[in-house]
């Protein structure tokens, strides 16, 4: 959108792509992660929160066969599937808000008391009520999974499409969007981008590498990454799996996706998420940059054909300088010194650092 409003012109994305206030929310909060600054809650983030808890809470359905809460009629972030039910995704990140915002109008009300009193005289506020609600849908919601498989299903009936993979379709066939009816698309099992693999990326930390590894195995063998949008996701998992080879191949899919006009779209013009997307890929992919448990951690990796990265971060005011090679990481910092996870060691930094990789 440009204006404000809905701008875009096919309704299963301006309905149905809901997911995106989900972003909205998980923005604020990696906002504030990487910064320190919580009081962002008082100041506005909370509000924020506030009404995306609101939306969650109201297009949520309680299913009486299930007898947990259901989310339909939704596309996820995989733009070849529309207008399905309990898209894992969706429902996952659904939660997840409705759980930050609970927390989030807590802290706003132990800490800053007038913005608490503002905001509850604003949006007719009953925190009791409403948040009893938002942990009510959470504990009950319906996330699907196989469990034979050890995987999150993407979205009701998705193991009932023909299971065919990427390695197996004809190079002449892609991209399938440009080479295949919709009524054909819709009815494989082709994921164009990140879906379940896009929640695990942002809640990594909440999985374990055996989760991690068998969702990571069984959704990339069937993305086709026709959106700017997916390697770079699949990249930082792949790195963070030690799959190396997987993900440089990932990486340069994203950062040559215009040069080498993959998708055969550069005519319209080139993909800003793409150039993002390259950045994350080598700063939170090869960089091993997140935040674990509070704390900066960087866990650098490598691929083979490369023989030294090094890129510079702005962190809660200080510039931080990263090195690294196949066997050393080396961190420097202007600024205060600064208490950092590298090579998960736990470590103050004042001036320069420097660790054998692990």
């Amino acid at each position: 959108t440009i204006n404000g409003e809905e701008c875009h012109n096919e309704w299963e994305i301006t309905f149905e792509e809901i997911h995106r206030n989900g972003a909205i929310a998980y923005a604020i909060f990696n906002y504030i992660r990487y910064t320190g600054d919580k009081n962002y809650l008082a100041e506005g983030g909370a509000e924020v929160l506030l009404s995306i808890a609101r939306f969650w809470a109201q297009r949520i359905t309680w299913s009486e066969a299930r007898k947990q809460y259901v989310m339909l009629g939704v596309t996820g972030p995989n733009e070849y599937e529309n207008n399905v039910n309990n898209n894992w995704y969706t429902s996952y990140i659904a939660c997840w808000c409705l759980r930050y915002a609970a927390e989030a109008v807590a802290w706003v009300r132990e800490n800053s008391p007038e913005a608490y009193a503002a905001i509850c005289a604003k949006r007719s506020f009953d925190e009791q009520a409403e948040t009893a609600k938002w942990l009510e849908i959470d504990r009950n919601m319906y996330l699907g999974e196989d469990r034979e498989l050890g995987i999150f299903l993407q979205q009701d009936g998705y193991l009932d499409k023909e299971q065919v993979l990427v390695k197996d379709l004809d190079p002449a066939e892609r991209p399938i969007n440009q080479k295949w009816s919709w009524d054909r698309i819709l009815r494989s099992c082709f994921i164009k981008q990140a879906d379940v693999l896009q929640g695990l990326y942002l809640f990594r930390d909440r999985f374990d590498e055996g989760t991690l590894r068998r969702n990571f195995d069984f959704y990339e063998a069937r993305t086709v990454h026709e959106s700017s949008l997916s390697p770079c996701v699949h990249t930082i998992l792949a790195a963070q799996l030690g799959l190396m080879d997987k993900a440089y191949e990932l990486y340069l899919r994203t950062a040559r996706l215009d040069l080498d006009d993959y998708n055969r779209e550069v005519e319209e013009g080139c993909h800003v998420t793409s150039m993002a997307g390259s950045w994350l890929a080598v700063v939170e992919g090869f960089g091993g940059m997140r935040i674990v448990d509070g704390v900066l951690s960087l866990e650098p990796r490598l691929p083979e054909a490369w023989q030294r990265l090094a890129f510079r971060i702005d962190y809660r005011g200080r510039v931080l300088s990263v090195e690294a090679t196949h066997d050393r990481a080396i961190v420097s910092c202007e600024g205060e010194p600064v208490e950092i996870l590298l090579c998960g060691e736990r470590l103050k930094v004042d001036g320069r650092t420097e660790r054998s990789m692990k």
